[in-house]
């Protein structure tokens, strides 16, 4: 008896493949769906071409000062000239060859993270966590083997940015895991102390916290005892975000079935033994989009620092602006600004996405 072999599939019809097939799947699915996607291109349009062509075509890249700017045209020259202030603030030229190392030894570490098959990126990343910080503090604020000491009142511009962030991001994590284990103890003193600290620094602003630590502190300390500025506001937003991320991975130990807490039980696991091999990596992974969501917010409410003196990237850029000679070129400061933060937040959002992805067991609700 004969053996039929069945038929190669057919390719898809032309009209539902390529360019021409994703428009239609995704824009012009139905004829409401297509109206709609008519009417937000023709404003899109009308919108995007004026600002395309005041940022881009017409833009004045190349010059030495506001003469060489022209009316309707985005002035880039800004930008150009005052690029060092933004990226190191006050940070002393010569010596700037010190964070640009920290700088690309941030990237090493960082950028292996987004390919899964990139050789050494575990050992990069425990490298990032535990050697980065204190690596990039020696470098960066010197006084140890010969280096030059640069006080941290220079420092400023988009470095200062990435170090509150950094630092607070790795500080804030492991804080906020041990802070969600003592809210859900069985000991009522352990889930006291917890609850009373989340909620404490849940309910005050953080710009009220960082003024707190910058102005009021030093007034309850002992005469000649003093912090440094930015050692109190590195503190503060760290206790700040803590408390958040505690309770965001809370919600995760919540969404972990019992019968994961007694199968632990079952193989005579200890407390922490079972909290580190089964309970916690199922439930940091369901709250990977909560993790992403405090990070990325904590990077953004970095700029409030410049209510205590510390110039940001953002009070690098405003404190230009109050030159009258640049004051007229405002809005590519900003931009310039948004940019650097939507790279920034962006690249988080992007990794949090394919971590979750590489972690997904397939039970979604």
């Amino acid at each position: 008896m004969a053996v039929h072999q069945p038929l190669p599939d057919l390719p898809p019809p032309p009209s539902e493949r390529g360019l021409w097939g994703w428009f239609r799947q995704n824009l012009f699915s139905t004829w409401y769906n297509s109206i709609a996607s008519l009417v937000v291109g023709y404003l899109l349009i009308i919108w995007l071409g004026p600002v395309i062509n005041w940022a881009l075509i017409s833009a004045v890249w190349t010059g030495e000062g506001t003469d060489d700017c022209r009316p309707g045209a985005a002035c880039w020259i800004f930008i150009q000239q005052r690029l060092g202030f933004f990226l190191y603030g006050f940070y002393p030229a010569e010596l700037r060859w010190r964070p640009n190392i920290v700088f690309v030894l941030f990237l090493i570490t960082v950028v292996p993270q987004f390919f899964p098959r990139a050789p050494g990126r575990k050992w990069l990343a425990l490298f990032g966590i535990t050697g980065l910080p204190v690596l990039g503090f020696v470098l960066i604020n010197g006084g140890f083997f010969g280096l030059d000491p640069v006080a941290t009142s220079r420092w400023g511009g988009l470095m200062l940015t990435l170090i509150l962030a950094y630092v607070g991001i790795i500080a804030a994590l492991p804080i906020g895991v041990v802070l969600a284990l003592g809210r859900r103890s069985e000991m009522p003193v352990i889930r006291g102390i917890c609850v009373t600290f989340i909620e404490f620094w849940r309910a005050v602003p953080l710009i009220t916290i960082l003024f707190m630590a910058s102005v009021m502190l030093p007034l309850f300390l002992p005469q000649g005892v003093s912090f440094d500025k930015l050692l109190r506001a590195l503190i503060g937003i760290t206790l700040f975000q803590s408390a958040y991320m505690a309770e965001v991975v809370r919600g995760g130990l919540q969404a972990i079935p019992k019968g994961q807490y007694e199968a632990a039980q079952a193989l005579g696991f200890g407390y922490w033994r079972s909290m580190r091999l089964i309970i916690l990596p199922q439930a940091l992974k369901i709250v990977i989009p909560g993790i992403a969501n405090t990070v990325i917010s904590l990077f953004k409410d970095t700029t409030l620092v410049l209510i205590i003196g510390l110039f940001d990237l953002l009070g690098a850029v405003r404190s230009t602006l109050s030159d009258p000679a640049w004051r007229s070129v405002a809005a590519e400061g900003y931009l310039f600004v948004a940019l650097c933060f939507w790279i920034f937040c962006f690249g988080m959002s992007r990794y949090s996405h394919n971590l979750e992805k590489k972690l997904d067991t397939g039970h979604k609700t």
